[in-house]
């Protein structure tokens, strides 16, 4: 019976250390489960890291690039400008009905003829731009601002410090403008007619520097008969 102890002694320390053994096992996979599942959760962040949308701009390839689209405004085609007449002849009245105007273009130059027909006249020339304005002169300061406007030229007269508003539609042959310039039996003359678009007709007859009503002219030939008997030939005027 005393030999029986040592026996149970030693048993006894197999059993603890089987024991101690069994718990240090058990302590060890623990510990590394704990590692693995660690490890799981930081790939998966980074995973989700990886999967979400940088803000750093990705550059692509030049020839990946779409070409711009350009966009094309039609241009509307360009309507040149009436340019006026090279050839042409107007004939009207002032606004108040006391005198009359007639012009003549050609190649873009212009001649003028105002008169009332009893002591008041000029002659005005100069140039027609290629908007249809014009600015003509004559003697003594006279001056005529006018422009074409559709089949008319429309403007002012100033003659003498006195300005007249003007209107005078286009016209053809025989209405227009007329002058005659001679010397009979040393006496200068020197007249000047407008016919109008109707027919009717109105003039100066300067005799010596004396203006006075013009006789009729003959648009068909350019007679003018004198009181005197005598003749002069009128001929229509161009620049």
């Amino acid at each position: 019976m005393k030999r029986s102890g040592p026996l149970f002694t030693l048993l006894a320390g197999l059993v603890l250390a089987l024991f101690m053994l069994s718990v240090n096992a058990t302590s060890g996979t623990g510990s590394s489960s704990y590692s693995d599942t660690s490890s799981d959760a930081s790939d998966a962040s980074d995973a989700s890291d990886a999967s979400e949308p940088t803000a750093s701009p990705t550059t692509s390839a030049p020839g990946d690039r779409p070409s711009p689209t350009r966009t094309t405004t039609p241009t509307p085609s360009a309507t040149p400008a009436k340019r006026p007449p090279s050839d042409a002849r107007y004939a009207g009245r002032t606004d108040d009905d006391s005198a009359s105007i007639a012009i003549t273009l050609r190649d873009g130059e212009a001649v003028a003829y105002f008169c009332d027909g009893r002591a008041t006249e000029s002659w005005l020339k100069g140039d027609v731009e290629d908007d249809g304005s014009m600015r003509l002169t004559g003697k003594h300061g006279a001056k005529l601002d006018g422009r074409i406007v559709g089949d008319k030229v429309r403007g002012t007269v100033e003659i003498r410090k006195r300005t007249w508003a003007f209107t005078a539609p286009k016209t053809r042959k025989p209405a227009g403008v007329y002058r005659a310039t001679t010397e009979v039996r040393g006496e200068k003359l020197d007249g000047g007619w407008i016919v109008q678009a109707d027919g009717s007709q109105v003039g100066i007859l300067t005799r010596d520097g004396e203006p006075a009503k013009a006789p009729r002219l003959d648009p068909a030939t350019g007679t003018v008969a004198l009181t005197d008997g005598g003749r002069l030939t009128a001929r229509p005027v161009v620049p």
